[in-house]
């Protein structure tokens, strides 16, 4: 007697679409992505090469901070440090005594909700070596930033009563008319160190 053939039963695959995306789900809800941190900076647009070259500013409207490759500050030409570097950018902006060493202010202009007010001519260079780590260079970065930030909390306070964060719309503009942020980044460069 032959043996009676039996058919090969299929394997049911209906369901494997459905474990398949839920494995695939399970595995996007538990990885972890890293998130990359940056500085947040909008980039001023492009120089019409067709403009007039703006006027030079004037050694004491500069604020100069150099960082080496030993991440080591170097601010005004002396040796800075990161814990009094926010306290000299604040004083170099607002020169509240008018010292002839720190920048000058132009003429007092009015701004809408604030009136007259002399804004600062400073301006903050900021150099590093292409050896700075990337720790120090936003640490300098956020206290450089914090420093307007503290400025723009202390005329808010004054004007309005609020800190800078929590005004409206208008009176934001007035004081970021008042106190701009000044920040000139140079192209990192091998000095040293």
């Amino acid at each position: 007697m032959g043996r009676s053939k039996r058919e090969v039963s299929e394997i049911n695959a209906g369901s494997m679409a459905d474990i398949a995306f839920l494995l695939l789900i399970f595995f996007l809800v538990t990885t972890t992505m890293d998130v990359d941190t940056g500085i947040l900076r909008k980039l001023p647009p492009p120089l019409d090469p067709e403009a007039p070259k703006p006027p030079p500013i004037k050694e004491r409207n500069v604020f100069a901070v150099l960082v080496n490759s030993n991440d080591q500050l170097l601010v005004e030409g002396e040796i800075g440090s990161i814990a009094t570097l926010r306290e000299s950018c604040k004083r170099f902006v607002n020169n509240p005594s008018n010292n002839p060493n720190l920048s000058a202010k132009k003429e007092p202009m009015m701004i809408d909700l604030i009136g007259s007010y002399g804004v600062s001519k400073g301006v903050v260079s900021l150099q590093n070596d292409r050896g700075t780590s990337y720790g120090m260079y936003i640490r300098v970065q956020n206290e450089l930033v914090a420093a307007y930030r503290e400025l723009r909390d202390d005329l808010s306070l004054q004007k309005f009563g609020r800190k800078f964060k929590e005004l409206r719309k208008n009176e934001n503009k007035a004081i970021r008319k008042a106190i701009p942020m000044m920040i000139s980044e140079a192209e990192p460069r091998n000095v040293g160190g």
